[in-house]
């Protein structure tokens, strides 16, 4: 009778504990749909290679491996010695070319003012030209009058003598006007193509200028890249140079690791594809960090599955076919999180992340 009361207390314990487990699995399934995970993640940044743009020798190096440094910490410093006297070589070389520049412009200036002078020249002995032959015209008829005065004893043989050789005289002066009319065009004409020839000597001076001008700012620029400059925050690593080791232009010196910009790199299931967009939240877990609670936001996708981008890709066209489900890679971008009390000392590419996206 005892154990038949019981049974009532026993039926409603395993009930209750029934409807508390499947309340459970309930409540984990409504809360499991609204969120698709992923456990293939990793913190990602930018690690800039950091190569030498001069070819010199090493003097110095101002930072250790591993080194936490600042945006404008000088890092390396390449022998200057070569460069500044490419720099001097340079100035020279464009003062020289801007010296034969002024010369050059005077030259076309002399040239110009002669060709001037010159046509100035010309027009006045065709003025003379025109002079003489109004004088040979005048003599011409002088002569006509007094041969004809001559045949009536009206002029004297003397008057008919002065009066030719005036006529002479013109016509010497006249041909002499027409001479120096020639002499003075070709002179024009050749000193027109000199000045022609000297405005050419100038363009070609200033192109020389402009040459010598662009080799002085790459002078310059070399000099500048003699010291190695920190573009950004971050930690230095991967130093792979001695001081006193000869560097050629653009060998790698060591590696710049932003660990102030952090993104997560992860892949999804294909299947979980259709329900992930940018701009869905996320929540973030650093497997480094327990503890550390961050958020962020689905920022992009690829625009291929991951193994599209393999060395090698699989060909499903051999016959050896096995369906496996595909990764998709996306770029999770992390909400500024510094000055949380849970905030680690320094994040860092490469660490693992566990994902949590809140789907719409």
């Amino acid at each position: 009778m005892e154990q038949k009361k019981k049974n009532p207390k026993t039926l409603l314990i395993v009930l209750l504990v029934a409807v508390i487990i499947a309340g459970a699995g309930i409540y984990y399934w409504i809360k499991s749909a609204a969120y698709e995970t992923t456990d293939n993640a990793q913190l990602d940044g930018n690690i800039e290679p950091v190569r030498s743009s001069v070819t010199a020798y090493i003097t110095s190096i101002r930072f250790q491996d591993n080194q936490e440094i600042k945006k404008g910490d000088t890092l390396i410093v390449f022998n200057t010695t070569a460069l500044e006297a490419k720099v001097k070589q340079a100035t020279a070389a464009l003062e020289n070319a801007k010296a034969s520049l002024s010369i050059s412009d005077i030259k076309a200036l002399a040239s110009l003012e002669n060709a001037h002078a010159s046509m100035l020249t010309a027009e006045s002995n065709q003025q003379n030209i025109l002079a003489a032959k109004a004088n040979l015209d005048k003599a011409e008829l002088d002569l006509a009058r007094v041969s004809n005065l001559l045949k009536i004893k009206a002029a004297t043989q003397e008057q008919y003598e002065t009066v030719l050789n005036r006529l002479q005289t013109s016509k010497a002066d006249y041909a002499q006007a027409i001479s120096r009319q020639q002499s003075s065009v070709s002179t024009s004409q050749g000193l027109t193509t000199n000045a022609k020839a000297e405005k050419g000597q100038i363009t070609a001076a200033q192109s020389i200028v402009k040459q010598k001008e662009a080799e002085l700012v790459l002078a310059e620029e070399d000099l500048s890249h003699a010291y190695i400059i920190a573009p950004l925050d971050g930690i230095v690593t991967k130093r792979s140079v001695q001081e006193g080791q000869y560097i050629s232009a653009g060998q790698t010196l060591c590696a710049l690791i932003d660990n102030k910009h952090l993104w997560v790199s992860a892949n999804i299931k294909e299947t979980q594809l259709s329900k992930i967009k940018p701009g869905q939240s996320v929540d973030i877990k650093i497997d480094a960090y327990p503890d550390l609670k961050l958020t962020g936001k689905v920022a992009s996708y690829a625009g291929a599955t991951g193994s599209k981008f393999s060395l090698l890709p699989p060909d499903n066209a051999t016959g050896n076919f096995i369906k496996i489900t595909q990764r998709f890679p996306i770029r999770v971008s992390i909400d500024p999180f510094f000055g949380s009390e849970n905030k680690p000392t320094v994040l860092f590419p490469g660490l693992s992340a566990f994902l949590k996206i809140k789907i719409d």
